[in-house]
C-alpha cells in the first residue's frame, strides 16, 4: 500500500495533499492547510450544500466562518489568517523559497524578498515597492525572508500578543477560568461578560503557565502519531494477509474446475472477478484508511512543529495561548485515535458451495456458489497517553463543615463541579440539589419530585440526576444562583449511575433484573444508542464513569465487589476485585486516565492505572463511610462525600511528579 512520499520528511506538510506547505492558512481551531487546498475544500463542501454558513475543518471538522462572511465561497479560504509561524518552519526546514502572496493570489509564483509585519504576507520585490508607496502601508516595517529563516527569534515576534482567529485582527488579552478559553476584548463582550473569572492575561500569565506542560504534551502527540501508524501497519499486515487468501482461493477454485466439467469454467470466473472485486473494495477502502491516518499524523506533527517553535523561542503569553489551543486538539487526536482502535476490522473470504458438485450442471450460475466476507473486529491494546501513574501523591487538603439549611441530616450521594469551581450535590435524604460557592459556601438548593442519587454536569448551564426508584432522569438549568427544572428523559429501567459522555449523549447503569444490571449510553431524547448487561447479583446502585477518550466504561458493582471496565462494544477489558475493596460505590477518573474507586464497606480509595492494574490504596484521612467522588480536573483535586458526617466534604490534592 503506497503511503506517500512525505510520510518520513522531518517537514511539516499540509494534511490534505501531504506536501509541504504553501501559504498555510490558520482556522479557528488552529489546523492549517494550504491555502489552494483549503480552497478546493470548501468549494467542494460549496458544491453539496446550496447555501454554505461555515466550512468544516478537515481534520477535526470543527465549524470555521471566514472573517467577511458575505464573500463569495470562492475567496473564503484567502480569509483566514496566515500562520506565520508553521510558514517559518517549512520555509527554514526544506528550504524552498518563500512565496510572494499578493503573486499567488493571481495564478503566478514569485520567490518573496520581504515580510510585512503589520499585514503578515511576504512579498517579492515588485509588491514590495508598491507596498512602500501605498498611503496606508508606507510606515509598516518590513523584514527580509533572510531574517526569518536564519533567526526563528523573529517569526515570533511577528506574532507576539497572538490574534484571535475568530474576530480578526483584535489581540487575545483576556482568560476566563470558567470555560478555560482565552478571548479578545469581543468575545469578552459577547460570551463571557457574566462569567465569574475573567483574568487579565498579562497580570496573572506567570502563574498560568504553571499549569501547562509543553514537554508532557509533545510527548502524548508523539505517542498519538505511533499509534497512527500502528493502525496503518495493521491495514497493510490486513490487506497483505487478504491477498494471500485471494491467491489461495483462486488455486482453489481451479483444482475444483479440473475435477468436474467445462460448466465451471464460467464458474471459475465469476468467482475470480468476485474475490478480486473485494479485494480491490478492501484494498482501496484500507488505503483511504491509511490516508486519512496519514493526514492526521501530518496535523499532529504541524501541532507538534508550533508547540516546539513555541515553546523554545515564544514568550510566556505566547507559550500559555498557544498550550491553551493544544488542549482542544490533542483532545480530538485521542478521540478520533481512539475510534480508529475501536473500529478496525479484518476481512476473511471463504468459498461456499450451496449445492453438491454432482448436482451444480442442473443449476444456474447464481446456485452455484459465493464469495463470503467476514470482518471480524480486532480488539487492541488500550491506549494510554498518561504519564507514570505511581509518581501521582494524594494529600489531605481540607475538610469542610457544610451550613446548609434542611431538615434532616445530609446524604450526598452525588457531587459534581460546575463551571466557575462551584459544587452541586445531590442530597438523597433531603429530595434536593444543593448549589454551593467555589468556597463551598450555601448558594440556593432545589427540591426534587423523588430522591437524588447520582448527577453530573452536561454543559455550561445544564446538569442530569438520576432518580431513586425512577425510571427517568431529571435536566436542571443552572444559570447564575438559579436552579430551575428544564425537562426528564425516560429511561427502559431505574437508573443510579450518571455520566456526560458528549455530544448530547450519557451514559447510565442500573439494575435490570434477574440478577442482572445493565449500562446503556443515550441521546437526551432518551434513546438507547447501545446497552450491555453484566452479573450484579442483588439490586444496588452503583456509579459509572467514563475515561477522557469516551472510549471505556467504568461501572463499580456494590453486590460483586468488582469494578468493570466495558469498551463501547461491550467487551469487558478487565475485573477488578481485591479483598479490601468491599461495597464499592463512586468511581471518577482523572485527567491522565487514573480510576479511583471508593470503597464504602472498606473506608479507602483504589487508585488503578487505565489498565487496571492497581498504583495505591488510599487510607489516610478518607471519611468511614466514603460514597460519592468527583475530580477537578484542572486544579488536580478531588471531593468525597461520606455518610458517617455528612454534613462534611472531604477535599484531596493530586500531585503528579
Amino acid at each position: 500500500m503506497a503511503t506517500g512520499k512525505t510520510e518520513t520528511e522531518d517537514v511539516p506538510c499540509c494534511p490534505i495533499c501531504l506536501e509541504e506547505f504553501i501559504i498555510p492558512r490558520q482556522l479557528p481551531c488552529a489546523h492549517s492547510f494550504c491555502e489552494k487546498c483549503l480552497q478546493s475544500h470548501i468549494t467542494a463542501e460549496a458544491t453539496k450544500h446550496m447555501k454554505l454558513r461555515d466550512t468544516k475543518c478537515p481534520v477535526c471538522r470543527n465549524s470555521a466562518n471566514p472573517s467577511i462572511k458575505d464573500r463569495p465561497t470562492s475567496e473564503w479560504a484567502s480569509l483566514f489568517p496566515v500562520n506565520t509561524v508553521l510558514q517559518s518552519v517549512v520555509t527554514t526546514k526544506s528550504k524552498v523559497d518563500r512565496i510572494c502572496h499578493a503573486c499567488y493570489t493571481q495564478g503566478t509564483t514569485a520567490p518573496a524578498e520581504g515580510f510585512c509585519v503589520v499585514c503578515k504576507e511576504a512579498m517579492c520585490g515588485d509588491c514590495l515597492k508598491f507596498h512602500r508607496k501605498q498611503t496606508l502601508s508606507k510606515d509598516h516595517t518590513i523584514l527580509n525572508v533572510e531574517e526569518l529563516e536564519c533567526n526563528p527569534e523573529n517569526v515570533m515576534k511577528l506574532a507576539e500578543g497572538f490574534t484571535c482567529l475568530e474576530h480578526h485582527g483584535e489581540d487575545i488579552k483576556y482568560y476566563c477560568k470558567d470555560h478555560k478559553v482565552p478571548c479578545c476584548g469581543t468575545c469578552f463582550f459577547k460570551g463571557h461578560k457574566l462569567c465569574s473569572k475573567v483574568i487579565d492575561l498579562k497580570e496573572e500569565l506567570t502563574d498560568l503557565l504553571h499549569e501547562v506542560k509543553p514537554v508532557e504534551m509533545i510527548a502524548d502527540m508523539k505517542k498519538i502519531e505511533s499509534h497512527l501508524k500502528k493502525f496503518m501497519e495493521i491495514n497493510e499486515s490486513s490487506v497483505n494477509s487478504l491477498e494471500k487468501q485471494v491467491n489461495g482461493l483462486i488455486i482453489e477454485m481451479r483444482n475444483v474446475r479440473k475435477k468436474i466439467n467445462d460448466v465451471l469454467d464460467e464458474f471459475e470466473k465469476h468467482m475470480e472477478t468476485e474475490v478480486n472485486r473485494i479485494y480491490k473494495e478492501e484494498v482501496i477502502r484500507k488505503q483511504e484508511e491509511n490516508h486519512q491516518c496519514l493526514s492526521l499524523i501530518h496535523a499532529v506533527r504541524n501541532s507538534h512543529y508550533l508547540l516546539q517553535a513555541v515553546d523554545k523561542y515564544g514568550s510566556n503569553l505566547q507559550k500559555f495561548l498557544m498550550l491553551e489551543k493544544m488542549k482542544s486538539q490533542l483532545h480530538s487526536y485521542c478521540n478520533l485515535v481512539g475510534e480508529k482502535y475501536e473500529k478496525t476490522e479484518t476481512t476473511r473470504l471463504e468459498v461456499e458451495f450451496a449445492l453438491p458438485i454432482h448436482s451444480m450442471l442442473s443449476h444456474s450460475l447464481s446456485e452455484f456458489g459465493k464469495v463470503a466476507t467476514t470482518i471480524r473486529s480486532n480488539t487492541l491494546p488500550l491506549i494510554c497517553f498518561s504519564r507514570p501513574k505511581k509518581d501521582c501523591q494524594i494529600q489531605t487538603l481540607d475538610l469542610i463543615e457544610l451550613q446548609v439549611p434542611t431538615d434532616y441530616t445530609l446524604q450526598c450521594y452525588g457531587v459534581t463541579f460546575l463551571p466557575g469551581d462551584r459544587v452541586m450535590l445531590a442530597d438523597y435524604n433531603n429530595n434536593q440539589c444543593i448549589l454551593l460557592s467555589s468556597s463551598y459556601q450555601f448558594i440556593t438548593s432545589h427540591t426534587l419530585t423523588s430522591k437524588p442519587w447520582n448527577i453530573c454536569v452536561l454543559d455550561d448551564q445544564e446538569v442530569a440526576v438520576s432518580l431513586y426508584n425512577r425510571n427517568y432522569i431529571q435536566i436542571l438549568s443552572v444559570i447564575g444562583d438559579v436552579i430551575r427544572p428544564v425537562r426528564t428523559i425516560e429511561t427502559k429501567y431505574i437508573c443510579s449511575g450518571i455520566a456526560a459522555a458528549g455530544k448530547g449523549k450519557m451514559v447510565v447503569n442500573g439494575y435490570f433484573g434477574n440478577k442482572k444490571s445493565q449500562w446503556s449510553l443515550i441521546n437526551m431524547r432518551g434513546d438507547v444508542k447501545c446497552s450491555h448487561q453484566y452479573d450484579s447479583l442483588d439490586y444496588s446502585n452503583s456509579y459509572i464513569a467514563l475515561n477522557n477518550m469516551k472510549t471505556r466504561v467504568y461501572v463499580s458493582v456494590y453486590g460483586m465487589n468488582s469494578l468493570l471496565c466495558f469498551d463501547m462494544e461491550g467487551r469487558k477489558h478487565f475485573t477488578y476485585s481485591p479483598k479490601n475493596l468491599r461495597r464499592p460505590y463512586g468511581v471518577a477518573v482523572d485527567r491522565y486516565d487514573n480510576i479511583y474507586v471508593v470503597s464504602y464497606m472498606s473506608g479507602n480509595i483504589h487508585q488503578l492505572s487505565a489498565d487496571g492494574s492497581l498504583t495505591q490504596v488510599i487510607t489516610s484521612g478518607v471519611p468511614k463511610y466514603p460514597m460519592a467522588i468527583v475530580i477537578h480536573m484542572s486544579a488536580d483535586m478531588f471531593i468525597i462525600t461520606n455518610l458517617s458526617y455528612g454534613t462534611k466534604l472531604h477535599i484531596y490534592q493530586l500531585k503528579y511528579n
